[in-house]
């Protein structure tokens, strides 16, 4: 696998890079919607909501705690996560810049 060349971009296009990644997995996605929905959620309700093992659930937890957009609060044996509205809020205005930045234009 060839190295990414991450270094060769602005702080904000890798950060935009990043912050697309918590929605590039459909599981990601259901997470997300499902946290945004209960305002508030225990890692066992998710394994109850999706699909999914308990494993795979706490991976894309794990990727979705890296990169910032949800965040946790550990009490164990539970971990709550919520969504984090600081960054949930840099990713709406990223995007939304992004695409309005654009005019479509049929040149193909």
């Amino acid at each position: 696998m060839g190295a990414t060349k991450t270094e060769v971009f602005t702080e904000q296009q890798n950060r935009m890079a990043d912050l697309a990644k918590a929605f590039s997995h459909p599981a990601r996605v259901a997470i997300l919607q499902h946290l945004v929905k209960t305002q508030s959620c225990i890692c066992g309700d998710l394994v109850d909501v999706l699909p999914l093992s308990q494993a795979t659930v706490s991976q894309h937890l794990k990727e979705l705690s890296r990169i910032g957009i949800i965040k946790g609060s550990v009490d164990p044996p539970r971990v709550c996560y919520c969504i984090n509205e600081v960054v949930w809020a840099e990713a709406k205005a990223a995007f939304g810049n992004l695409l309005t930045q654009v005019e479509v234009s049929s040149c193909c």
